[in-house]
């Protein structure tokens, strides 16, 4: 189950880099022209697309400047949850002295998948809603559409948090059963062995 666990998340930050840097987060169409705005640079053109990276930070809109930077904070979080995670389970033989503190690292870890994954969502989330906003707002003939790396980062974050509930949640299950394990074994028990004359 962790493995499973783990790789769930792995799939989820793999979807949270992809959609960090591409392109498409936002769509507007003029005619046959379409400009195509990322997190990181602006395509535009017809059948053939020039890319033009964002040269200055100021310059950008608050929504792109903070999606941007709490998605960065998200790929920090997946990279040190990745490697808790691989410390603290069962399958590895680090900590192995250690069952109790490698089981609370894994919880650590999944928990930080689970933050990441939220946190990805939340973002992805406030962003959309700002194009929409912007959207009703607008009284030019362009049409906007959300870019397909709003579902790839929503993706990832869905699959960030399941695997870290995968992890989290097997984890604890397994702490609370080695502990009543333990408690059961420590109770004196009674054995039927009488010598009768």
């Amino acid at each position: 189950m962790q493995i499973v666990g783990f790789l769930i998340a792995l799939v989820g930050v793999a979807a949270t880099v992809a959609a960090t840097f591409m392109v498409e987060w936002k769509k507007e169409a003029q005619g046959k022209f379409h400009i195509y705005e990322g997190l990181w640079m602006t395509c535009s053109g017809t059948e053939r697309t020039t890319c033009e990276r964002h040269k200055s930070v100021l310059k950008l809109s608050d929504e792109v400047q903070a999606t941007r930077s709490v998605m960065l904070v998200c790929l920090f979080l997946s990279a040190v949850a990745l490697i808790v995670s691989t410390v603290g389970m069962k399958c590895t033989r680090l900590m192995d002295s250690m069952p109790e503190s490698k089981a609370k690292v894994a919880v650590t870890g999944g928990m930080l998948f689970l933050i990441s994954g939220f946190v990805t969502i939340i973002i992805t989330s406030w962003y959309v809603s700002i194009i929409v906003e912007i959207y009703h707002k607008s009284h030019r003939l362009q049409t906007r559409e959300f870019g397909n790396a709003i579902f790839v980062s929503l993706g990832g974050g869905f699959f960030s948090v399941v695997g870290g509930a995968f992890l989290s949640c097997r984890r604890c299950c397994e702490t609370k059963s080695s502990a009543s394990k333990s408690s059961n074994h420590l109770l004196p028990t009674t054995h039927s062995k009488s010598n009768y004359v």
